[in-house]
């Protein structure tokens, strides 16, 4: 029997916050599977939760948090930004999975030294890797398990069949578990072709019951939403269902 999607909670979820610690403890207390936020590296190489490089300062300016040091951040923002290591912690303590969603290549040595630090290969993946974010992320080894972005230009740009053979092909090429794929893009060729190549389908991100009870038909492996106390109702709905009461 088919089972439900692992449920993803998008950064800030329910209301909460983006990357913040907040939308973090909101996602684990509403029973998500797993906990996605935006990851980026300061000047001086703390991993912080941040989904844009440009963040807002204090007095009505704004600075690259790329250029500055995260002690220059903290003095300068209005909310100090969130270090990855307190957000993973949490994740740990929890038992539950964290998708790390790499924002800059300067990220992916530093990401791989902290999950090793931790041991938490086994709870984390990563995403926010297209094809060449990918090879990079494959050089650091596949203790860290990771996820294709797929080339959504490309579902544009050619026949759906093509696109979904590039986008299988790329993900195996670089050594990935799996497609994170906008739902729109997502049809059962791809599905097919996808698990025919072992590769999972993670989409994202999804607000309407009725599409999340589509999408877990069809046969996703994750759905990611901000609205996780109506994916975990669909949840409910479905395990009712196959239960037969």
């Amino acid at each position: 029997m088919k089972s439900f999607p692992l449920i993803t909670a998008h950064t800030g979820c329910m209301g909460t916050p983006e990357n913040s610690l907040e939308s973090v403890r909101k996602g684990l207390l509403f029973g998500a599977d797993i906990i996605e936020d935006d990851i980026r590296i300061t000047r001086d190489g703390t991993l912080v939760l941040s989904h844009d490089d440009q963040v807002a300062l204090t007095g009505g300016r704004t600075g690259k948090l790329s250029a500055m040091t995260i002690s220059e951040l903290d003095d300068r923002m209005a909310a100090p930004l969130v270090r990855l290591e307190t957000a993973l912690r949490i994740v740990k303590e929890a038992g539950k999975r964290m998708n790390l969603d790499i924002k800059a290549d300067e990220c992916l040595g530093p990401v791989f030294a902290l999950i090793d630090r931790l041991d938490m290969a086994d709870q984390v993946f990563l995403s926010g890797c297209e094809y060449s974010r990918a090879v990079k992320a494959d050089g650091y080894g596949r203790r860290i398990p990771k996820l294709l972005n797929v080339d959504a230009d490309s579902f544009r740009r050619l026949p759906y069949a093509d696109a979904a053979r590039q986008a299988c092909e790329e993900g195996r090429n670089a050594g990935c578990f799996g497609l994170n794929v906008p739902y729109r893009l997502v049809r059962p060729e791809l599905l097919e072709l996808a698990d025919r190549q072992r590769l999972s389908v993670y989409v994202w991100t999804i607000q309407d019951e009725e599409e999340m009870k589509r999408f877990a038909g069809m046969g996703v492996q994750s759905i990611t939403t901000k609205d996780i106390l109506a994916l975990q109702s669909v949840k409910a709905e479905w395990n009712k269902q196959r239960s037969g009461r």
